[in-house]
């Protein structure tokens, strides 16, 4: 199957969050004796992800492991599903997702950058690599970003998969218009 093709199949992107939605960093304080963690989100990231919202594709995160930092940055920005599994087995909850949702596998792309991916990014049906994702990914994906993670990669795939399914121009047109004064 083309690649046109199998992005035209996909109704849902997941994206991985450390290393894909972040530039891998966690920070860790404590504040007034309170465990703090705090993680680098790229702006241009999250427009990107707005372009997605009201037309065809919907947005969840995988992560695999549990911060209250990721669950803060994906209640902003409206993500539809966060799953975070503290043991990093990631395909039992996501197959259950796609269950619950009607989804198979080939409706899915999947951004990821690491080993913990490779269970999800061989099943999906357009898996999808940062550019500072390990060889292994890479050799997985059908598209690879420029941009490493948490430096607009996010931004710049919801783009190349917009741009893949003829939809780039209408996404921009109604991100615009919802921001448009009446």
């Amino acid at each position: 199957m083309s690649t046109t093709d199998a992005a035209l199949r996909i109704r849902l992107l997941a994206l991985d969050v450390d290393g894909v939605l972040t530039d891998n960093a966690v920070y860790l304080g404590l504040i007034d004796s309170q465990r703090v963690e705090m993680k680098r989100f790229d702006i241009q990231d999250g427009l990107g992800l707005a372009l997605l919202r009201g037309g065809p594709i919907d947005v969840v995160w995988v992560s695999g492991r549990v911060s209250e930092a990721t669950t803060l940055r994906a209640t902003e920005l409206r993500t539809s599903e966060l799953i975070q599994v503290p043991d990093g087995r990631k395909v039992p909850p996501f197959a259950e997702l796609l269950e619950r949702r009607g989804l198979q596998w080939d409706e899915v792309a999947f951004v990821g950058d690491d080993l913990a991916d490779i269970p999800i990014l061989r099943r999906v049906g357009l898996p999808i690599a940062v550019a500072n994702a390990v060889d292994e990914v890479k050799a997985l994906a059908r598209y690879v970003t420029h941009a490493p993670g948490g430096r607009g990669a996010v931004r710049e795939a919801v783009t190349w998969l917009l741009r893949q399914r003829n939809e780039y121009d209408t996404a921009v047109r109604r991100y615009l218009s919802a921001r448009d004064d009446p």
